[in-house]
């Protein structure tokens, strides 16, 4: 006999990044002349509706109540007061320093791409060249050599690849490694595409100290471009399999990098989870 009562979603916030999470969230704010109203939706339940959204791919407006996780104004309120106070950039570094103290983190290379997504508008976005010029929006990223996100920069299409080396390099915090070795913040080599082969990204890589893999135009057949760069378009695939990323709906900058700081972090999280 079929029950009309359906099973609750999946739990999206693993108990471990929950952990990591909690110290992280403002204090809530005071009540106004004392009154409190309605009951406040809880934090874990808020982050696991953001969640929900950014996974499923639904409107905000559409999130259903009776999921637990309050209204979908609710969510996204509280996920701009939490990026306001940069909280899903600092929940990166905290489970990248988790990983690092766990030896899960490889810096022998990193490698860095980019993919373009259609967007419906609003900030971080510019005609895309390879789409007919229509509005869309790029995401940079940055791996180790297992394929984790060690940082994410979000552009217009129309932005050059080799412009955004020093932004995602620059932006990345110290990340703690395993033993008493000194936090790290930048591979040993780079690995990139023919995208990337300008006289200034060879430059900028050799003051930093990161020996550049990165192919040359005219010079290095295709080919070999996937021998160490595989790990970066595995992962872009499971950056698009948040579906909220895959086709951009939201317009304001805050929003659309909230979601991808926070998607990172779940990929990331998920050798927490493991371990």
């Amino acid at each position: 006999m079929s029950s009309s009562v359906s099973s609750p979603p999946p739990r999206l916030i693993s108990d471990e990044l929950w952990a990591l999470v909690e110290p992280l969230i403002p204090p809530q704010p005071p009540a106004v002349h004392g009154r409190t109203g309605r009951p406040r939706t809880s934090d874990r339940d808020v982050l696991e509706g953001i969640a929900f959204v950014l996974s499923t791919g639904i409107g905000w407006t559409k999130l259903p109540r009776e999921l637990g996780y309050g209204s979908g104004w609710t969510c996204w309120r509280r996920m701009h007061q939490w990026a306001d106070a940069g909280l899903f950039d600092r929940l990166h570094q905290v489970v990248l320093d988790r990983l690092g103290e766990q030896g899960e983190l490889d810096w022998s290379r990193a490698s860095l791409d980019s993919v373009s997504v259609r967007a419906k508008g609003g900030a971080l976005t510019g005609p895309n060249p390879t789409d007919r010029g229509k509005r869309g929006t790029k995401y940079h990223l940055l791996v180790d050599a297992t394929g984790l996100p060690l940082n994410v920069v979000v552009s217009g299409a129309n932005r050059h690849d080799s412009m955004l080396v020093e932004p995602i390099l620059d932006s990345m915090p110290a990340i703690k490694r395993g033993g008493r070795g000194h936090p790290r913040r930048r591979p040993v080599k780079l690995h990139g595409d023919k995208g990337y082969d300008n006289p200034r990204v060879r430059r900028y890589l050799r003051r930093r100290g990161i020996t550049a893999r990165i192919a040359r135009i005219g010079r290095d057949p295709s080919q070999r471009l996937g021998r160490h760069r595989w790990v970066v378009e595995r992962t872009i695939g499971w950056l698009l399999s948040y579906k909220r990323l895959a086709l951009r709906y939201d317009r304001t900058a805050a929003t659309i990098c909230a979601l991808v700081r926070l998607a990172v972090t779940l990929i990331c999280a998920r050798r927490l989870t493991a371990h």
